[in-house]
């Protein structure tokens, strides 16, 4: 199969080079076929939500396990939507407080799935994942096909995630019909994962949605933690997408470093000191850049991560970086580990599964 490469400009989408290349994406869509679109997140691969034979085609191109459920995106108004009614039997009252706050946008909201929804989607649970993406490729793509799209991150299962078109050709090239290369991902994680049906609602994946933003919109919130989860054999009973799993990671073995802003040098040196006969790459916030971190990490790779008070400068370039330590041949990745509390929590999320070793 070759991948079709169908640029568009997502602030003029009304150009005819635009408009075409989007008419051949929502066909493949309604075709069966997959597409690699943009979101405001990361790129997803996406296929009819609707159609299980496509859908399985995302498991087959990911090479992800089939107990991995996959969010859903649709498109149109917030309110009376009718690709969200036709999903879902109910809708919790905190959870209409939540998307009209929050929609479109990248917030995942869990909800009761209805008959039309394939049990290759959820992998078999009750719930489905749902969002409406703010990127304008997205969105349109999404009400130009005229059906919801079935799409997690274009990316081999448990790799990088993927932030710009490139990204996704690295894995995916030759084995999805078509990606929408509309430029880099604004927010660089995934969106919050919400189950509104339980009170306090849970945070299942934190992402670009803080708790703090959820709570003052919808109500009481809290973040799963690692002990809630049932044993890792029992990966069939894992909640949600993205949870608990070796997710997010580069071929280096990973090294997180804890620390403030003025421990991290000598803490980074540290670490470094037992990987000196090997390649050595590090996620370097701005702020060390011209500090000597010792000899082993002189002799390194340094990615410009972004502002370590700026935690959205670092939550975009995160997965970037990560690839391109990687493509450049790190035995070893250093990465300090960002403050917890609003996106930093999403940070540390995926860095903790990047580097779990399971």
């Amino acid at each position: 199969m070759k991948t079709m490469r169908l640029k568009v400009d997502p602030a003029h989408l009304e150009r005819d080079e635009c408009k075409s290349a989007m008419v051949r994406a929502a066909q493949i869509l309604r075709a069966g076929g997959l597409v690699a679109l943009p979101t405001e997140t990361v790129y997803g691969l996406g296929a009819n939500a609707l159609d299980a034979a496509a859908v399985r085609r995302i498991f087959e191109a990911k090479q992800r396990p089939s107990w991995d459920p996959i969010i859903v995106h649709i498109a149109g108004p917030v309110t009376q939507n009718r690709m969200l009614e036709g999903l879902v039997t109910h809708i919790p009252q905190a959870a209409h407080h939540l998307m009209r706050s929050f929609w479109p946008g990248p917030l995942t909201v869990l909800l009761p799935r209805s008959e039309a929804v394939p049990d290759v989607v959820t992998a078999g649970r009750p719930l489905v994942g749902i969002r409406m993406p703010a990127h304008p490729v997205a969105f349109e793509l999404i009400r130009q096909a005229g059906v919801p799209v079935a799409a997690p991150s274009a990316n081999v299962f448990g790799h990088i995630s993927p932030t710009t078109a490139e990204h996704v050709l690295e894995d995916l090239d030759g084995r999805i019909d078509a990606i929408l290369d509309a430029g880099p991902a604004q927010h660089g994680v995934e969106s919050t994962v919400l189950d509104p049906n339980q009170q306090p609602m849970m945070i299942y994946r934190p992402g670009a949605i803080t708790a703090d933003q959820i709570r003052e919109a919808g109500g009481p919130v809290e973040t799963l933690k690692e002990k809630m989860l049932p044993d890792a054999a029992a990966r069939e009973a894992l909640p949600s997408p993205g949870v608990g799993l070796r997710h997010y990671a580069p071929r280096a073995r990973l090294i997180l470093i804890e620390g403030t802003l003025a421990e991290l040098p000598a803490r980074l040196n540290a670490a470094a000191q037992p990987h000196d006969r090997q390649r050595l790459g590090v996620m370097l916030p701005a702020e060390l850049a011209n500090i000597d971190l010792g000899a082993p990490l002189r002799a390194g790779t340094e990615f410009a991560w972004g502002r370590w008070s700026e935690p959205q400068e670092l939550a975009e370039k995160l997965y970037a970086g990560l690839r391109a330590l990687d493509a450049q041949g790190c035995d070893v990745i250093l990465c300090p580990l960002p403050e917890a509390g609003g996106i930093g929590d999403a940070i540390r999320d995926r860095l903790r599964k990047a580097a779990h070793s399971g």
